[in-house]
Protein backbone atom coordinates (compact mmCIF):
# COMPACT_ATOMS: atom_id res chain seq x y z
CA UNK A 1 0.00 0.00 0.00
CA UNK A 2 2.57 2.61 1.08
CA UNK A 3 4.31 1.75 -2.45
CA UNK A 4 0.86 2.40 -4.21
CA UNK A 5 1.12 5.65 -2.17
CA UNK A 6 4.41 6.80 -3.33
CA UNK A 7 3.39 6.06 -7.36
CA UNK A 8 0.47 7.99 -6.89
CA UNK A 9 2.21 10.92 -5.50
CA UNK A 10 4.91 11.00 -8.40
CA UNK A 11 2.54 10.84 -10.78
CA UNK A 12 0.55 13.54 -9.15
CA UNK A 13 3.71 15.55 -9.04
CA UNK A 14 4.62 15.25 -12.99
CA UNK A 15 0.81 15.53 -13.88
CA UNK A 16 1.01 19.13 -11.56
CA UNK A 17 4.39 19.84 -13.34
CA UNK A 18 3.02 18.91 -17.20
CA UNK A 19 0.02 21.28 -16.17
CA UNK A 20 2.24 24.11 -15.49
CA UNK A 21 4.46 23.41 -18.19
CA UNK A 22 1.41 23.80 -20.45
CA UNK A 23 -0.32 26.67 -19.05
CA UNK A 24 2.80 29.08 -19.08
CA UNK A 25 2.59 30.09 -23.07
CA UNK A 26 -1.36 30.49 -22.62
CA UNK A 27 -0.90 32.75 -19.97
CA UNK A 28 2.47 34.10 -21.23
CA UNK A 29 -0.09 35.10 -24.55
CA UNK A 30 -2.82 36.14 -22.00
CA UNK A 31 -0.61 38.50 -20.37
CA UNK A 32 0.79 39.78 -23.62
CA UNK A 33 -2.58 40.89 -24.80
CA UNK A 34 -2.32 43.62 -22.79
CA UNK A 35 0.95 44.83 -23.74
CA UNK A 36 1.68 47.14 -26.10
CA UNK A 37 4.17 46.20 -28.99
CA UNK A 38 7.43 47.74 -27.54
CA UNK A 39 7.51 45.89 -24.26
CA UNK A 40 6.97 42.45 -26.12
CA UNK A 41 9.63 43.13 -28.22
CA UNK A 42 11.96 44.84 -26.01
CA UNK A 43 13.09 41.27 -24.86
CA UNK A 44 12.76 41.67 -21.05
CA UNK A 45 11.43 38.27 -19.57
CA UNK A 46 8.62 40.41 -17.72
CA UNK A 47 5.89 38.27 -17.32
CA UNK A 48 2.71 40.68 -15.89
CA UNK A 49 2.70 43.85 -18.11
CA UNK A 50 4.57 46.56 -16.80
CA UNK A 51 2.44 49.20 -18.87
CA UNK A 52 -0.95 47.16 -18.44
CA UNK A 53 -3.62 48.84 -21.36
CA UNK A 54 -6.59 47.58 -23.52
CA UNK A 55 -5.80 49.32 -26.61
CA UNK A 56 -4.97 45.73 -28.32
CA UNK A 57 -8.31 44.71 -27.56
CA UNK A 58 -9.86 48.21 -28.66
CA UNK A 59 -7.48 47.59 -32.25
CA UNK A 60 -8.54 44.73 -33.33
CA UNK A 61 -12.23 45.06 -32.35
CA UNK A 62 -12.86 48.71 -33.26
CA UNK A 63 -10.00 49.25 -35.77
CA UNK A 64 -9.81 46.40 -37.76
CA UNK A 65 -13.24 46.27 -39.79
CA UNK A 66 -12.64 42.96 -40.95
CA UNK A 67 -12.29 41.13 -37.34
CA UNK A 68 -16.01 40.32 -36.68
CA UNK A 69 -16.18 39.24 -39.83
CA UNK A 70 -14.11 36.32 -39.54
CA UNK A 71 -14.93 35.45 -36.10
CA UNK A 72 -18.67 35.36 -37.85
CA UNK A 73 -16.97 32.91 -40.38
CA UNK A 74 -15.36 30.69 -38.09
CA UNK A 75 -18.61 30.20 -36.09
CA UNK A 76 -20.65 29.13 -39.31
CA UNK A 77 -18.39 27.19 -40.62
CA UNK A 78 -17.74 25.28 -37.15
CA UNK A 79 -21.21 24.93 -36.31
CA UNK A 80 -21.97 23.73 -39.39
CA UNK A 81 -19.49 21.55 -39.86
CA UNK A 82 -19.75 19.73 -35.89
CA UNK A 83 -24.02 19.88 -36.86
CA UNK A 84 -23.06 17.62 -40.27
CA UNK A 85 -20.69 15.46 -38.76
CA UNK A 86 -22.37 14.40 -35.66
CA UNK A 87 -25.78 13.55 -38.15
CA UNK A 88 -23.72 11.71 -40.53
CA UNK A 89 -21.14 10.29 -38.93
CA UNK A 90 -23.25 8.85 -36.43
CA UNK A 91 -25.99 7.31 -39.32
CA UNK A 92 -22.91 5.70 -40.63
CA UNK A 93 -21.37 4.34 -37.91
CA UNK A 94 -25.12 2.56 -36.90
CA UNK A 95 -25.18 1.52 -40.35
CA UNK A 96 -21.81 0.00 -40.36
CA UNK A 97 -22.98 -2.11 -36.09
CA UNK A 98 -25.98 -2.65 -37.44
CA UNK A 99 -27.71 -2.85 -40.62
CA UNK A 100 -26.95 -5.92 -42.86
CA UNK A 101 -26.31 -4.78 -46.39
CA UNK A 102 -24.32 -5.79 -49.30
CA UNK A 103 -20.75 -4.79 -49.11
CA UNK A 104 -20.89 -3.48 -45.47
CA UNK A 105 -17.66 -4.89 -44.60
CA UNK A 106 -15.89 -3.45 -48.06
CA UNK A 107 -16.87 0.15 -47.01
CA UNK A 108 -15.57 -0.46 -43.69
CA UNK A 109 -12.43 -1.89 -44.89
CA UNK A 110 -12.60 1.58 -47.21
CA UNK A 111 -13.29 3.80 -44.13
CA UNK A 112 -10.44 2.01 -42.34
CA UNK A 113 -7.82 2.79 -45.12
CA UNK A 114 -8.66 6.48 -45.24
CA UNK A 115 -7.87 6.66 -42.16
CA UNK A 116 -4.26 5.80 -43.42
CA UNK A 117 -4.64 9.06 -46.04
CA UNK A 118 -2.80 11.73 -44.85
CA UNK A 119 -5.67 15.11 -45.40
CA UNK A 120 -2.43 16.77 -47.19
CA UNK A 121 -2.93 14.55 -50.17
CA UNK A 122 -6.18 15.24 -50.65
CA UNK A 123 -5.79 19.01 -50.47
CA UNK A 124 -5.40 19.18 -54.35
CA UNK A 125 -8.12 16.95 -55.62
CA UNK A 126 -10.57 19.02 -53.37
CA UNK A 127 -9.16 22.28 -54.78
CA UNK A 128 -10.03 20.83 -58.16
CA UNK A 129 -12.92 19.39 -57.06
CA UNK A 130 -14.46 22.51 -55.85
CA UNK A 131 -12.95 24.71 -58.77
CA UNK A 132 -15.08 22.62 -60.90
CA UNK A 133 -18.32 23.18 -58.57
CA UNK A 134 -17.66 27.13 -58.76
CA UNK A 135 -17.53 26.63 -55.05
CA UNK A 136 -13.99 28.19 -54.24
CA UNK A 137 -14.40 31.42 -51.48
CA UNK A 138 -17.50 30.33 -50.32
CA UNK A 139 -19.38 29.09 -46.97
CA UNK A 140 -20.42 25.63 -48.67
CA UNK A 141 -16.64 25.22 -50.15
CA UNK A 142 -15.71 25.18 -46.60
CA UNK A 143 -18.20 22.69 -44.90
CA UNK A 144 -19.34 19.89 -48.05
CA UNK A 145 -15.79 18.53 -47.48
CA UNK A 146 -15.48 18.46 -43.93
CA UNK A 147 -18.88 17.33 -43.14
CA UNK A 148 -17.76 13.55 -42.61
CA UNK A 149 -15.04 12.02 -40.68
CA UNK A 150 -13.40 8.74 -41.33
CA UNK A 151 -12.25 8.58 -37.86
CA UNK A 152 -15.69 9.70 -36.25
CA UNK A 153 -17.67 7.11 -38.49
CA UNK A 154 -15.19 4.27 -37.13
CA UNK A 155 -15.77 5.40 -33.48
CA UNK A 156 -19.54 5.38 -33.58
CA UNK A 157 -19.30 2.03 -35.08
CA UNK A 158 -17.33 1.06 -32.39
CA UNK A 159 -19.45 2.76 -29.90
CA UNK A 160 -22.65 1.14 -31.47
CA UNK A 161 -21.31 -2.24 -31.79
CA UNK A 162 -21.36 -2.17 -28.26
CA UNK A 163 -24.83 -0.82 -27.75
CA UNK A 164 -27.50 -3.74 -26.47
CA UNK A 165 -29.70 -4.88 -28.54
CA UNK A 166 -32.05 -6.13 -26.03
CA UNK A 167 -32.90 -1.94 -25.95
CA UNK A 168 -33.66 -1.88 -29.70
CA UNK A 169 -35.39 -5.20 -30.07
CA UNK A 170 -37.79 -4.15 -27.28
CA UNK A 171 -38.18 -0.72 -29.23
CA UNK A 172 -39.06 -2.62 -32.47
CA UNK A 173 -41.64 -4.82 -30.65
CA UNK A 174 -43.23 -1.74 -29.56
CA UNK A 175 -43.57 -0.48 -33.12
CA UNK A 176 -40.56 1.89 -33.37
CA UNK A 177 -39.17 1.64 -37.46
CA UNK A 178 -35.42 1.58 -37.91
CA UNK A 179 -34.89 5.17 -38.43
CA UNK A 180 -37.04 5.70 -35.23
CA UNK A 181 -35.18 3.70 -33.08
CA UNK A 182 -32.02 5.26 -33.97
CA UNK A 183 -33.22 8.95 -33.44
CA UNK A 184 -35.52 8.33 -30.22
CA UNK A 185 -33.80 5.05 -28.55
CA UNK A 186 -30.05 4.31 -29.65
CA UNK A 187 -29.04 8.73 -29.97
CA UNK A 188 -30.16 10.08 -26.82
CA UNK A 189 -28.27 7.42 -25.05
CA UNK A 190 -25.02 8.10 -27.03
CA UNK A 191 -24.83 11.46 -26.01
CA UNK A 192 -20.68 10.84 -24.57
CA UNK A 193 -19.90 9.29 -27.62
CA UNK A 194 -21.55 12.37 -29.50
CA UNK A 195 -19.88 14.97 -27.06
CA UNK A 196 -16.73 13.78 -27.39
CA UNK A 197 -17.02 14.04 -31.53
CA UNK A 198 -18.36 17.41 -30.88
CA UNK A 199 -15.69 18.44 -29.25
CA UNK A 200 -12.77 17.31 -30.73
CA UNK A 201 -14.78 18.02 -34.60
CA UNK A 202 -15.46 21.35 -33.73
CA UNK A 203 -11.80 22.33 -32.88
CA UNK A 204 -10.61 20.92 -35.92
CA UNK A 205 -12.64 22.69 -37.83
CA UNK A 206 -11.80 26.06 -35.67
CA UNK A 207 -8.41 25.70 -36.08
CA UNK A 208 -8.64 24.74 -39.66
CA UNK A 209 -5.98 26.30 -41.37
CA UNK A 210 -4.74 24.45 -44.12
CA UNK A 211 -8.29 24.42 -46.08
CA UNK A 212 -9.12 27.94 -45.78
CA UNK A 213 -5.48 29.32 -46.69
CA UNK A 214 -5.94 27.43 -50.46
CA UNK A 215 -9.70 28.05 -51.15
CA UNK A 216 -10.22 31.26 -49.95
CA UNK A 217 -9.37 34.51 -51.41
CA UNK A 218 -11.37 37.20 -50.29
CA UNK A 219 -10.36 38.77 -47.25
CA UNK A 220 -14.43 38.86 -46.31
CA UNK A 221 -14.31 35.41 -46.25
CA UNK A 222 -11.38 34.98 -44.04
CA UNK A 223 -11.84 32.50 -41.09
CA UNK A 224 -9.94 33.82 -37.84
CA UNK A 225 -6.94 31.56 -38.17
CA UNK A 226 -6.32 32.77 -41.86
CA UNK A 227 -7.10 36.15 -40.82
CA UNK A 228 -4.51 36.28 -37.83
CA UNK A 229 -1.70 35.60 -40.31
CA UNK A 230 -2.73 39.37 -41.56
CA UNK A 231 -1.24 40.63 -38.38
CA UNK A 232 2.16 39.05 -39.41
CA UNK A 233 3.84 41.20 -42.05
CA UNK A 234 7.04 41.01 -44.73
CA UNK A 235 8.79 43.50 -41.77
CA UNK A 236 6.92 43.86 -38.90
CA UNK A 237 4.77 41.51 -36.72
CA UNK A 238 2.30 43.17 -34.64
CA UNK A 239 2.19 40.37 -31.72
CA UNK A 240 0.34 42.49 -29.18
CA UNK A 241 -2.89 42.25 -31.86
CA UNK A 242 -1.92 38.70 -32.40
CA UNK A 243 -2.21 37.74 -29.03
CA UNK A 244 -5.33 39.96 -28.06
CA UNK A 245 -6.98 37.87 -31.43
CA UNK A 246 -5.63 34.16 -29.67
CA UNK A 247 -7.11 35.34 -26.93
CA UNK A 248 -10.82 35.80 -28.19
CA UNK A 249 -9.89 32.86 -30.75
CA UNK A 250 -10.01 30.45 -28.02
CA UNK A 251 -13.38 31.38 -25.95
CA UNK A 252 -15.38 29.82 -28.19
CA UNK A 253 -13.35 26.58 -27.92
CA UNK A 254 -13.65 26.79 -23.86
CA UNK A 255 -17.05 27.76 -24.06
CA UNK A 256 -17.61 24.00 -26.32
CA UNK A 257 -15.59 22.07 -23.90
CA UNK A 258 -16.86 23.59 -20.52
CA UNK A 259 -20.51 22.61 -22.01
CA UNK A 260 -19.85 18.99 -22.90
CA UNK A 261 -17.58 18.31 -20.29
CA UNK A 262 -20.10 16.95 -18.05
CA UNK A 263 -21.02 14.07 -20.66
CA UNK A 264 -17.44 13.01 -20.34
CA UNK A 265 -17.74 11.98 -16.85
CA UNK A 266 -21.19 10.97 -17.14
CA UNK A 267 -22.00 7.01 -16.74
CA UNK A 268 -25.11 5.53 -18.78
CA UNK A 269 -25.84 2.35 -17.77
CA UNK A 270 -27.75 0.32 -20.66
CA UNK A 271 -31.09 -0.59 -18.08
CA UNK A 272 -33.30 1.65 -20.54
CA UNK A 273 -32.33 4.40 -18.73
CA UNK A 274 -29.01 7.12 -18.22
CA UNK A 275 -27.78 6.24 -15.31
Amino acid sequence: MKSVAIGKGLLYVLLTLYAIITLIPFLWALSASFKPLSEIVSGEANFLPKNFTFDNYKQIFLQEPLFLRWLFNSVVIAVCVTVLNLLFNSMAGYALARLRFWGRHFWFLLILAVLAVPAQITLIPTFLILKAFGWLNSYQGMIVPSMVNATFIFMMRQFFVNFPKELEEAAALDGLTPLGIFWRIVLPLAKPALAAQAVFVFMGSWNNFLLPIVILFDPEMFTLPLGLNSFKGQYISYWNYIMAASMVFTLPALAIYAFFNRYFIQSVTFTGGKG
